[in-house]
């Protein structure tokens, strides 16, 4: 019997391509999506479709009633998005206060009532410098508390921590992946507007990897 997980999925690039590598590990799927405020729903309109097309298991959760506590980033405020390359000190702008250990907490519980052995998520070594939980010590002790939060322990699997974007999409270009079907810009027009540090990264990666980006952009 295939063994069950639960994949936090918000329908970019970083978390579709662990999504597939959790279904390439052979494990039974369970794709976790949040609206927690963010400034548009594309990324889950993208995370919906994927599921649907490929009959994953997928709950949309809306936790947007936080932004009551938890304002302040330009992903989920009336502020600005910034523009320029990823590393820059202006993206700090984008961190929510506490995301990962808000979400990481709820997909932890969801893992538990599914008697799921761990859940899957996205961070990478490209969101280190701006994001504090994405980095490694974050996730180790998270992994720590949850072994001992419930009767059942779950393991925090972040199969890209120590790589960068570009190796992420190196692995998801050798799965085969359609990265067409994803979405990563900061606003949510009609096409990407290649200016947001979100963008940027992924411009770059696929620049990297010496392939054509297949979204449209501005």
């Amino acid at each position: 019997m295939a063994q069950k997980v639960v994949v936090i999925y918000s329908g970019g690039m970083d978390s579709f391509t662990v999504l597939h590598k959790a279904i390439q590990d052979g494990c039974e799927v369970y794709a976790l999506s949040f609206n927690y405020g963010q400034r548009h729903r594309k990324e889950l309109d993208y995370a919906a479709n994927v599921c649907a097309k490929r009959n994953i298991h997928h709950k949309i959760v809306d936790i947007s009633s936080i932004n009551q506590l938890i304002g302040g980033s330009s992903l989920t405020s009336d502020i600005d998005v910034p523009e320029g390359h990823y590393e820059e000190s202006s993206m700090q702008s984008t961190v929510v206060p506490n995301r990962n250990m808000i979400l990481l907490s709820m997909a932890i519980g969801y893992a538990v009532s599914l008697d799921a052995s761990k859940v899957y998520y996205g961070a990478h070594s490209g969101d280190h410098a701006i994001y504090p939980d994405c980095r490694p010590e974050f996730v180790l002790k998270m992994n720590e508390v949850s072994q001992i939060a419930n009767y059942e322990p779950v393991d925090i699997h972040a199969p890209y921590l120590n790589v960068s974007k570009i190796d992420i999409l190196t692995d998801g270009l050798r799965m085969n992946l359609d990265y067409s079907e994803t979405w990563t810009c900061y606003n949510g027009r009609e096409r990407a507007c290649g200016k947001c540090g979100a963008c940027q990264e992924r411009l770059e990666a696929f620049e990297k990897n010496g392939v054509k980006d297949p979204l449209p952009y501005e």
